[in-house]
């Protein structure tokens, strides 16, 4: 029993720290990379960073392992998802938006030259 609830203890604190505060943090990340018009590719880079903060807060609230490799990169890959919709979200709305009379929305992720 004490072992269910040892691992229903680390998915909560899962969902809770990377899922929800790290993806929020992490989707503002990449719209507001995409509204400053930087490269995509400052997006991993960003995340590299957010990964490691949401690691260290597995490790002061939950008494998790600090340097778990594996956790940091399940992190990093979840952040990453995140971020990259907020990047294309935003880019999106902005290449309909300010070159309206060259692209048109083609859907809510991308955007297409206008016939």
């Amino acid at each position: 029993m004490s072992m269910l609830l040892s691992i229903l203890k680390d998915q909560m604190a899962f969902i809770l720290v990377t899922v929800l505060m790290g993806g929020a943090a992490a989707y503002a990340t990449g719209k507001a990379i995409a509204q400053t018009w930087r490269p995509y590719w400052h997006v991993p880079v960003y995340m590299l960073g957010m990964a490691a903060v949401t690691r260290f807060c597995h490790f002061a609230l939950f008494e998790e392992r600090l340097l778990d490799i594996p956790g940091y990169l399940i992190e990093f890959a979840v952040l990453l998802i995140a971020s990259a919709a907020g990047y294309r979200l935003m880019r999106a709305h902005q290449m309909a938006s300010q070159y309206g009379w060259l692209y048109e929305a083609a859907g809510h992720l991308g955007w297409r030259k206008r016939s």
